[in-house]
């Protein structure tokens, strides 16, 4: 709750029996030390009625102010920060995240608050920009993190508290010490008074001033002398002594963010307006350390400097050769709360906010009971969870490592096999004589890691479909096709030895040879004839599951069936097409009876002697002029025939 008290003049009857509060004031404690006091924050004594449980538990007095608070831009950032599975911050860490932007999160052109569109805005690229993350907690601590408020809270006896900004008060000051230092800020300044210098910058505004925050100290004589004028009008609590604004185009229109971080970002661009936006960059820092270099009198009296500046821009102010306010300057603050585009009015209400004092009027009892309420709507912390055990990795066994013999014997295999596969008779031919020998004969079995499905090459030819290997294997390499190809319960290992009749009558219903693993019929006929040939090298018909031998005669025979089946087919094609000629023909003369008229042209008498042209016209009058009445018939017959056959050919063509 704001009040109009001046923090550099406070009534006296409230300073003489003030003290520090904090939430562990509690019966029988006392103020806490340094450590306790970072630890722990120091909010405004608020009613537990009314509290925010996203913001730390922040409670209200009455329904305007818990009204306003949710209106707030910090209310609204932690909502979405909890939303997106992170922790809320303090007013003052939010301060310092609107800081660090380029763009104002509220304000716009003019001076007004009526700036929703632009709050929202920039509200939006502040949480997209600032990465959600929370402090670690070390194991030993076991309370939330809770972040320290930007105010410092007094006691009054009986029922009165009273916030200033923790900012006011020297950084390297003892907590304890502020009561001492808040008394003593009533008085000094000197004949002129405390000074403060206040600069703003962002999105190429900038708003600067050097004000008065406190009366000027007045001497007896001076007391008499202003008596015997009978001044009118005191001087107020606070003055503006200089000030200044201006800007310059430095930021990209709906897009936000500074031509230099552009750059930074994604390299230099060579457009127009980036030409113009670096020239306005650097326009404006001139024109800020040109302003600092004339105020650098004023700034040196000042007590407190206050910034409000992103990362990049307060190099403007202190980073820099000569520069008026050194980097480590004691002065030095950044506001403790939100604020918005830099201009005069903005800087007068910041003015007016850092110097005004909060006040509350709560009784002790009041005061235990907020202090248990807010202590018990802090997030309490988190059970620890203790890490899974990671369950034992189960290793494969790793496979034992072959020897140069091994190897080579894959190796020969796999080209043997490729061969096959292939149907290169002739290399396989060359490598067989080589390798044939050393690889155990025709009838060895496949290494099993070549992970094949039959045990011989024959077998293996056979399944392949290949015809002259098979045929090779067979009457020159005398491979053996009586062998089994192996049955699944072969191959996976098990036993047969209990095995049940029933389960060998299967077994021996599902023995194959090479015969039954071919894939074509030319394989198989391959087979046939080496049966027919070498009847007596092996049992064929039973063991090798040949069905039927094929001799030279069969064959033979075969062929002979083969070419009277086809000539009888070309017999029957030729009788087909003489009845179809015949068939076409009657239907013709057909047409051409029913559509040629028996009656003749009657006969024209001319004279003997009157002059003739041989041929004529075609299909007119002239054309038989000069033929006889029989001929002339005859052609109108064939004339007659030519058009019916015409017309048969189009109805056949539809």
């Amino acid at each position: 709750m704001s009040s109009s008290i001046h923090a550099f003049s406070l009534p006296p009857d409230l300073l003489q029996n003030i003290t520090l509060r904090s939430h562990s004031s509690q019966k029988g404690t006392s103020i806490p030390d340094k450590e306790d006091l970072s630890s722990q924050p120091q909010t405004a004594p608020i009613s537990g009625a009314r509290a925010c449980n996203v913001c730390l538990g922040v409670t209200f007095l009455d329904v305007e102010e818990q009204r306003t608070h949710f209106r707030s831009d910090w209310h609204r950032y932690n909502v979405k920060i909890r939303l997106r599975g992170g922790n809320s911050i303090s007013e003052a860490d939010f301060a310092k995240l609107v800081d660090s932007l380029e763009d104002s999160i509220s304000g716009s052109a003019s001076d007004t608050d009526n700036s929703g569109s632009d709050k929202s805005d920039a509200l939006g690229n502040l949480i997209q920009r600032i990465k959600v993350s929370s402090r670690p907690a070390s194991p030993s601590d076991s309370s939330p993190a809770v972040p320290r408020s930007p105010l410092t809270w007094f006691h009054s006896p009986p029922a009165t508290q009273i916030g200033v900004y923790r900012a006011l008060f020297p950084l390297k000051l003892d907590p304890v010490s502020y009561v001492d230092e808040l008394k003593s800020m009533q008085t000094g300044g000197g004949q002129e008074g405390r000074k403060w210098a206040m600069f703003m910058t962002a999105g190429g505004h900038f708003a600067g001033a050097v004000v008065r925050v406190s009366k000027p100290e007045i001497g007896e004589e001076d007391s008499k002398s202003a008596k015997q004028k009978r001044l009118k009008k005191p001087k107020p609590d606070t003055e503006v002594l200089l000030h200044k604004t201006f800007h310059r185009y430095t930021t990209r229109r709906k897009q936000g963010g500074s031509q230099s971080v552009n750059d930074n970002a994604k390299g230099p661009a060579k457009s127009a307006g980036a030409q113009l936006r670096r020239y306005g960059e650097q326009a404006l820092r001139d024109d800020i350390r040109n302003l600092l270099s004339d105020w650098v009198d004023e700034i040196n009296q000042c007590e407190r400097i206050w910034i409000r500046a992103s990362v990049s821009n307060r190099k403007i102010f202190l980073d820099y050769d000569d520069a008026v306010i050194a980097k480590g300057d004691e002065r030095l603050r950044t506001f403790p709360f939100p604020t918005r585009r830099p201009t005069q009015s903005e800087l007068e209400r910041c003015l007016f906010e850092l110097t005004r004092v909060k006040i509350t009027h709560l009784t002790e009892e009041a005061l235990k009971e907020q202090d248990e309420a807010y202590l018990a709507s802090l997030p309490k912390p988190k059970p620890k969870v203790q890490a899974p055990v990671p369950a034992p990795l189960v290793t494969k066994a790793k496979e034992p490592k072959l020897s140069k013999e091994e190897e080579l014997l894959r190796e020969k295999w796999a080209r043997l096999l490729d061969m096959v596969l292939h149907g290169r008779l002739d290399a396989l031919k060359d490598f067989w004589e080589r390798e044939g020998e050393g690889l155990g004969g025709i009838d060895t079995r496949i290494s099993p890691w070549a992970e094949e499905k039959v045990s011989t090459l024959l077998q293996y030819a056979a399944q392949c479909g290949q015809e002259e290997v098979t045929r090779w294997l067979l009457d020159e390499a005398h491979a053996d096709p009586t062998i089994a190809v192996p049955s699944e319960a072969s191959v996976t290992g098990q036993d047969t030895s209990n095995d049940s009749p029933e389960s060998i009558k299967v077994a021996r219903v599902a023995h194959r040879t090479a015969y039954d693993v071919a894939s074509s019929r030319a394989v198989r006929d391959v087979f046939r004839r080496s049966a027919g040939a070498h009847p007596d090298w092996w049992d064929w018909v039973g063991a090798g599951r040949v069905p039927s031998i094929l001799s030279q005669e069969m064959e033979e025979e075969r062929e002979e069936k083969k070419k009277v089946r086809r000539k009888g087919l070309k017999d029957k094609i030729k009788e087909r097409e003489i009845k179809e000629k015949e068939g076409r023909a009657n239907r013709l003369e057909e047409v051409v009876d029913a559509d040629v008229s028996v009656t003749e042209p009657p006969a024209r008498s001319e004279p003997n002697n009157a002059p003739r042209r041989l041929g004529g016209s075609a299909g007119s009058a002239d054309a038989v002029a000069g033929l006889t009445p029989e001929m002339r018939a005859k052609v109108e017959r064939e004339r007659r025939a030519r058009a019916a056959e015409a017309r048969l050919k189009m109805l056949s063509g539809r």
